[in-house]
C-alpha cells in the first residue's frame, strides 16, 4: 500500500491553535487588519452610547466590510456566513461571529465618516512612500443601481396610466352600485381591485410631485443660464455696435416633460447609457486616480449620465486634500469632460488641463506620432490651446497615461472585486458606499505595492 499522509480530524491539539498562524504574512486579510488598528476611529466610537449589551469593536466590523468589498463579498449576509467558513475572515473577526444586523447597520451608519478614513489611508500610503500625487486621470463609470429599470416610470407614461386606472375605477364603482352584479367575474373581489388602483393611483401622485419638483429645479437653472447668454449677447452687441449672429438662445420651458422619469425603488437614480449599447438604472461614478500607483485620490457619484460637469467638484475634492497629500499637477481626462469652462476652472486652480478635444483616430501615421504642431497664434482660445498641447510629443506622452490608469482601475473594480451594483439606495448612501469600494481597493493596492 503506498504511503498516504493520514488526515486525522479527531485527536485534539494539544495547545489551543494560534491566530496568527491561521495566515500567511504577505496575506491581504493581515495587512488589512494592521492598516485599520492604525486608523483614527475616535469619530466612529465616540457615537457608540455605551448603554444596553456589548458592541463589536468598529474596527472589527470595518476590516471585515473592507475585505469583504476587496474580494467581493457586498451582503452582510453573506459576510457573516464567512466569518463562520472562511480562514481569512476568521482571522479578522478573531473567531467572534457579528450578524448581518450588526454588519449592515455599521455599514449604513457610518458612510459619512468613510470620506475622512478614505483620506487617512492615503496619508498612510504617503507615509509608506507609496503615493506621490503629480498626474491625477479622472473618469467615470456607470454603476447599476439597486433597482429595476422596469420599475421606471415616465411623466408622460404616468398620465396615461392614470386616465386607465380612473377609467377603471369608475367601472368598478359602477358594478358595485348595481344591484345585480352577474356580469363580474368569478373570483373577482371588486373592494380589492379598486382599493388596489387606488393605490397605485396615490403612489403615481406621488412620484408626479417629486417629478415637477425636480422640474422646477432644472427649470431655475436653466434659467439662469438663458439669462447669463442673453446677458452676454446684450453686452457684446453693445460693445461692437452689431447685432449678434446666429440663432438667440432658446427659452426654457416650465414643468415636467413627458420623457421625464422617475424609479419607483430608488427615484434618485436615472437611465444612463451603458457601455456596449442598451440602458440600466444607474449612478454615474467618478475617480481621480494617481498615475504613478494606479491609488483612488479622489471620489463621487452624480446622476448625470455625462461626465461634463464633474471637473469642479473633483477639482474641490482635490484641493480640500492638498494639504494634507499635496498639490495636483496635470489633471488628464477624456473628451467626455471637455469644455472651456472646466479647462478655465483647471488653470484657476493651479493645475494644467489635458483634457481632449475630440477623439483621436486610433491608428495614426507615424509621421504624426512624431512631429510637433504648428505654433499657436497670439490670440489663441483656451480650447485651441489645450488642443495643441495635446498634439505635442509630451502631451501625448502624458495623455497617454489615462487609458493604461483609471480604466484598468475600474475594470478590476467591476470585473476582478466583482463590483457592478450598488447594495444600497440613494445618492448619498452610494456615495459613501462607492468611497468604501475605493477605500478596499486603494488597500488591495497598497498591499501589492509594498516591498516584500
Amino acid at each position: 500500500m503506498p504511503p498516504f499522509i493520514v488526515t486525522d480530524r479527531k485527536t485534539d491539539y494539544l495547545l489551543p491553535p494560534s491566530l496568527d498562524d491561521w495566515l500567511n504574512q504577505d496575506h491581504l486579510a493581515r495587512f488589512i487588519v494592521e492598516v485599520v488598528d492604525q486608523l483614527d476611529l475616535s469619530n466612529l466610537i465616540r457615537q457608540y452610547a455605551g448603554r444596553g449589551s456589548k458592541a463589536y469593536h468598529p474596527a472589527t466590523l470595518l476590516a471585515i466590510l473592507v475585505y469583504g468589498y476587496a474580494t467581493g463579498i457586498f451582503s452582510s449576509r453573506k459576510l457573516e456566513r464567512a466569518t463562520y467558513d472562511s480562514v481569512a475572515f476568521r482571522f479578522i473577526a478573531a473567531g467572534s461571529h457579528p450578524d448581518h444586523d450588526t454588519l449592515a447597520t455599521f455599514r449604513s451608519r457610518f458612510l459619512n465618516e468613510l470620506s475622512d478614513l478614505f483620506v487617512q489611508i492615503l496619508e498612510m500610503a504617503q507615509e509608506m512612500k507609496l503615493l506621490k500625487l503629480g498626474n491625477v486621470c479622472l473618469d467615470g463609470t456607470k454603476i447599476e443601481a439597486n433597482a429595476s429599470r422596469h420599475r421606471a416610470l415616465s411623466h408622460g407614461h404616468i398620465e396615461k396610466l392614470e386616465a386607465q386606472l380612473k377609467a377603471e375605477v369608475q367601472e368598478l364603482f359602477t358594478w358595485a352600485e348595481q344591484a345585480d352584479q352577474a356580469d363580474v367575474l368569478d373570483g373577482v373581489s371588486l373592494p380589492e381591485e379598486i382599493k388596489r388602483r387606488e393605490d397605485r393611483l396615490a403612489a403615481m401622485a406621488v412620484a408626479k410631485a417629486k417629478m415637477a419638483a425636480r422640474a422646477e429645479e432644472r427649470y431655475q437653472r436653466e434659467k439662469a443660464e438663458y439669462d447669463e447668454k442673453l446677458a452676454r449677447r446684450a453686452a457684446r452687441e453693445e460693445a461692437t455696435g452689431k447685432k449678434s449672429g446666429g440663432k438667440p438662445p432658446k427659452a426654457p420651458t416650465p414643468g415636467p416633460r413627458d420623457h421625464d422619469q422617475i424609479n419607483l425603488t430608488d427615484e434618485e437614480s436615472r437611465i444612463m447609457p451603458v457601455a456596449g449599447g442598451g440602458f440600466e438604472q444607474a449612478y454615474n461614478a467618478q475617480a481621480g486616480v494617481d498615475a504613478a500607483t494606479m491609488l483612488v485620490v479622489a471620489v463621487g457619484v452624480t446622476q448625470a449620465p455625462n461626465d461634463k460637469e464633474q471637473v469642479e467638484p473633483m477639482l474641490a475634492t482635490l484641493k480640500a486634500q492638498a494639504e494634507v497629500l499635496g498639490a495636483v499637477d496635470c489633471l488628464i481626462a477624456d473628451t467626455g469632460f471637455c469644455s472651456e469652462k472646466n479647462i478655465q476652472a483647471c488653470e484657476a486652480a493651479g493645475i494644467e488641463p489635458l483634457i481632449a478635444v475630440a477623439r483621436d483616430e486610433h491608428h495614426p501615421g507615424w509621421r504624426e506620432r512624431h512631429s510637433e504642431p504648428a505654433p499657436l497664434p497670439e490670440n489663441a482660445t483656451p480650447v485651441q490651446t489645450l488642443s495643441h498641447r495635446l498634439k505635442t510629443r509630451a502631451g501625448r506622452a502624458l495623455y497617454a497615461l489615462r487609458k493604461q490608469t483609471v480604466e484598468p482601475v475600474f475594470g478590476i473594480i467591476k470585473s476582478v472585486m466583482g463590483f457592478r451594483q450598488f447594495s444600497l439606495r440613494g445618492l448619498k448612501k452610494v456615495s459613501g458606499e462607492w468611497t468604501l469600494v475605493c477605500l478596499a481597493w486603494n488597500l488591495k493596492r497598497m498591499a501589492g505595492l509594498r516591498p516584500q
